[in-house]
């Protein structure tokens, strides 16, 4: 009879083994398929601005009063102030209150065609490069470009030497402070 006990028992294993495989594969099939996690996405947004602008050609000058405009365009990311400074430009005896293009090189007051930059379109407020007068523009950022319009004028009665090309020109430097 011992035999038989020893078949008894090693049935009972192998019975117990497949009901627990069974039980195995019937958890493994109740788990979610697809399986999903998830996970923390981040970014830190810094002020940042661009600035461009176009060309002012003020045109034939005749010693009456000459008007032009530029644009400076501003892009700053949204809700960032800023400020616009123009500066006194490249003449040898230019100051923001009263910038001079050159025909060449400018080596006296005399030798230069005097102009001013402006704020708005009556001429009255000199567009300059910091808090104090001559002041520069300030705004805010939205995130698309905002363009600032710059009223150019040159004063009546300038007679300036019109020898080799007669050409004026000065290069004006924009900075945006954020």
């Amino acid at each position: 009879m011992k035999h038989s006990c020893v078949v008894k028992s090693a049935m009972s294993a192998a019975l117990l083994g497949f009901l627990a495989l069974g039980m195995t594969s019937t958890s493994a099939s109740a788990q979610a398929n697809p399986a999903t996690t998830t996970f923390q996405v981040s970014a830190t947004v810094l002020k940042d601005c661009i600035v461009s602008a176009t060309a002012m050609g003020f045109g034939n000058y005749t010693g009456a009063i000459n008007h032009a405009q530029s644009t400076v365009t501003v892009t700053c990311t949204s809700g960032t102030s800023y400020t616009v400074g123009l500066d006194a430009g490249k003449g040898t005896s230019a100051t923001t209150s009263a910038r001079q293009m050159c025909a060449g090189a400018c080596t006296t007051v005399a030798a230069g065609l005097n102009y001013g930059l402006y704020t708005d379109g009556g001429w009255t407020t000199i567009w300059g490069n910091s808090s104090t007068a001559p002041l520069w523009v300030s705004g805010t950022g939205n995130g698309a470009g905002q363009g600032l319009t710059v009223y150019g004028q040159i004063p009546a009665g300038q007679y300036v030497s019109a020898a080799g090309t007669g050409v004026y020109t000065d290069t004006i430097t924009a900075t945006v402070t954020y």
